[in-house]
């Protein structure tokens, strides 16, 4: 990979710049080698995320399969994988096979498959020794990956009413993975589960009691192996997950799959971190921040900055301003300041209390990293003095 024109937020209209050449040098994203807006990626904050989540694993005897999709950034996923990942999971064949392509182990596709193309192809890889995994919850599910011949390993999951995927009841399950162990070609390696969209504790402990019953009626029907995968937990609830998941009657594989606990953010996961409520066992530390600069301040109490809705993320709160970098260089608090809207390319910014005006940077910390890497190919890892020492690239 190479840094040039195609590199956004870095000011690249000569030749292109070798990444590995590029961070030995450590520029300062304010030397002039970087226009705005800007994603950069903290190290230390990372490096901090990576080692506070194995150790919480290791603290509760769960194996992590972070979801890969929050950055499909391979310098982040082998950090993830040197701390004892135990592997990745994915959302789609696409992304099993950009894992297959950087060498990892393990995958678990946290998705129903049915095209026919990607199973064949899992069936292929998973003959030639790549541990790889998929979800069902349909006979159409069973039948589309039966269809193969095999060896394909699955995992029958359980949904909640007005979720996501997965069958909605304990008949269904045991249903499907009858089918499952039915089926030439087929092995059902365990029970899957996600809890995230629950709004509560109540309701994600009821929906993890009944992936932990769903988990003994299998058992004891003699349709699980001798120690079965059991897999749930986003980001918002594994604290719950790690403790409903201890309470299991058979020994059994915990595979914890929160992707957003790498990087953190300044919106959502900072309100909703399992750590809010365990604070012993944390913290997280929001890692990306968003430099933008200010192009307008056209009327009072508005300004407008140089960044949008194809750079940050939006679906689950609007980027948060930390702090404003004057021309000059001299840092002020961001009070006052508050994201109202943003639209394609712009930042509509409340402001009160504070100047802000033409050429002024703001920091911004972001809302949900699982809808931030997408939009960058190339982003940088700053150290605290925001001197690049790495060149990340993702592959969405």
């Amino acid at each position: 990979m190479t840094i040039d024109w195609r590199s956004k937020g870095f000011w690249a209209p000569g030749e292109a710049r070798d990444p590995a050449r590029l961070a030995a040098e450590r520029p300062g994203i304010f030397d002039g080698g970087f226009t705005w807006p800007l994603l950069v990626v903290r190290r230390d904050a990372v490096e901090a995320n990576i080692a506070t989540m194995a150790a919480y694993c290791r603290r509760h005897g769960l194996e992590f399969a972070p979801h890969a999709k929050t950055t499909m950034a391979p310098g982040l996923l082998d950090a993830q994988l040197r701390a004892g990942a135990w592997g990745m999971t994915v959302a789609t064949p696409n992304q099993a096979l950009v894992m297959r392509r950087l060498g990892v182990e393990r995958v678990l596709i946290a998705n129903e498959i049915l095209d026919p193309t990607a199973l064949r192809w899992l069936a292929t890889e998973s003959a030639a020794g790549w541990e790889v995994y998929f979800q069902v919850d349909s006979l159409a599910g069973v039948d589309a990956a039966a269809a193969t011949g095999g060896p394909l390993r699955v995992l029958v999951e359980l949904g909640h009413a007005g979720g996501r995927t997965g069958v909605r009841t304990l008949d269904e399950m045991e249903t499907v993975a009858r089918a499952v162990a039915s089926a030439p070609g087929l092995e059902l390696a365990g029970v899957t589960g996600y809890e995230g969209q629950l709004p509560d504790k109540d309701g994600v402990d009821a929906f993890l009691d009944r992936l932990v019953a769903g988990v003994a009626r299998l058992s004891g029907a003699g349709l699980l192996p001798e120690r079965p995968i059991v897999s749930a937990g986003g980001s918002a609830w594994f604290d719950r997950v790690a403790d409903k998941l201890a309470g299991l009657d058979v020994a059994a594989r915990l595979v914890l799959r929160s992707g957003a606990s790498v990087t953190h953010d300044d919106g959502f996961y900072r309100e909703r971190t399992p750590f809010v409520r365990v604070p012993d066992e944390g913290p997280l530390d929001a890692a990306l921040e968003i430099w933008a600069q200010v192009l307008s301040a056209p009327e009072p109490g508005l300004a407008l900055a140089g960044m949008g809705k194809r750079d940050a993320p939006f679906d689950e709160g609007l980027p948060v301003p930390l702090e404003i970098r004057r021309p000059d260089g001299v840092v002020e608090s961001a009070k006052g300041l508050r994201v109202t809207k943003l639209n394609d390319h712009h930042t509509y910014l409340q402001v009160e209390g504070v100047l802000l005006g033409p050429g002024d940077l703001v920091r911004f910390g972001i809302s949900h990293p699982c809808t931030a890497f997408d939009k960058w190919r190339d982003i940088p890892v700053v150290d605290e003095q925001r001197r690049v020492v790495d060149v990340l690239h993702t592959y969405f």
